[in-house]
C-alpha cells in the first residue's frame, strides 16, 4: 500500500514532543497524532506555543494528522458535561491551529432507542460541537469499535449534516465482535480517520486483546481494499501494542503495510 499517509501518536514515541517528532521523522512517516490530554492543554496553550510546535513540525517535515482528545466521560453524561464540552471545543480549535481538521474521541454510551432524555442530550451536545467545528475548522471523529457501527451511523444520520465523522479502529471492531470490512462499507461516507490495528477475540465480546499488526484476526488486506473501493485516501493511524518497544513495533508495522 501507499504509506505516504501513515501517522502515529507522538506520545507513543516520546513524552517529549520535540523528541517524538524527530523519532517520527526517522521512521519515515509524514503524520503525527498530538495527544491533547498529555502535557498539552488546549485551553492553556498560547499562540506562541502553537507557532513553536508548527516550527518543529516544519523542521521535521511532518503534519499533524489529528488531535486526540479522549475524555473520561460521555457526551450524554450530564456530570461535568459543560467542562467536557468547553475542553472539546478548545481541542477542535487547537487541531485547526496546528494544521489539522480532526479531533479523535469516543462519544460514550449510545442509547438503544433514538428517543428519551439521554438521547436528546447527546444530540444537543454533538450538534453544538458540530456547529463549533464548522466555525473553527475542526471536526470531531467518533471512535467506532466499542461503539457499534450501526449505532454510530444512527447518531450521525440524526445530526445536521457534517456535524460528526467517525474513526474506524479495526482492532477494536474485532474485539467487540464487529466486522471491520462491513463497518467501512456501512460508514464509508462518514469516515474521517482510520486506525489500522490488529487484535484477537476473547471468550466473550469485549474480552479480546490488541496484538502486533499482522498477527491477529483483522483482514488487513480486505480492510485496505474496502477503503480504496470507497474512496478513502486520508490518514491511516498506527498504534503500538507495547509502549516500551513502540519505535521498533511501528517500524515493523510500516514495513508490513508497505509490502501489502
Amino acid at each position: 500500500m501507499d504509506t505516504s499517509l501513515i501517522a502515529a501518536g507522538a506520545i507513543s514515541l516520546s513524552r517529549d514532543l520535540r523528541s517524538a517528532l524527530r523519532k517520527a521523522r526517522d521512521l519515515g512517516i509524514k503524520g503525527v497524532e498530538i495527544d491533547a490530554r498529555s502535557g498539552l492543554d488546549p485551553e492553556q496553550i498560547s499562540q506562541t506555543g502553537i507557532r513553536q510546535i508548527r516550527k518543529w513540525l516544519g523542521d521535521e517535515g511532518l503534519s499533524v494528522s489529528a488531535v486526540a482528545f479522549r475524555t473520561r466521560g460521555s457526551y450524554s453524561d450530564p456530570d461535568r458535561l459543560e467542562g467536557r464540552i468547553a475542553a472539546t471545543k478548545a481541542a477542535m480549535k487547537l487541531a485547526h491551529d496546528l494544521g489539522a481538521s480532526t479531533v479523535l474521541n469516543h462519544i460514550g454510551d449510545i442509547p438503544p432507542e433514538s428517543s428519551g432524555r439521554q438521547w436528546q442530550l447527546l444530540m444537543d451536545v454533538l450538534s453544538d460541537l458540530g456547529a463549533w467545528g464548522q466555525r473553527v475548522g475542526g471536526r470531531l471523529c467518533a471512535e467506532v469499535g466499542r461503539a457499534a457501527p450501526a449505532d454510530i451511523l444512527r447518531v450521525i444520520e440524526s445530526l445536521p449534516e457534517g456535524s460528526l465523522a467517525c474513526d474506524i479502529v479495526t482492532g477494536a471492531l474485532v474485539v467487540y465482535d464487529h466486522s471491520p470490512i462491513e463497518a467501512v462499507g456501512m460508514l464509508a461516507r462518514h469516515i474521517g480517520y482510520v486506525h489500522v490495528t490488529d487484535a484477537v477475540t476473547g471468550a466473550f465480546r469485549g474480552r479480546g486483546r490488541a496484538v502486533i499488526l499482522g498477527t491477529g484476526q483483522v483482514d488487513l488486506v480486505g480492510v485496505l481494499a474496502s477503503l480504496e473501493e470507497h474512496g478513502y485516501h486520508e490518514w491511516i493511524g498506527l498504534e503500538p501494542v507495547d509502549d516500551h518497544g513502540a519505535r521498533e513495533e511501528l517500524a515493523a508495522a510500516i514495513s508490513f503495510l508497505h509490502a501489502l
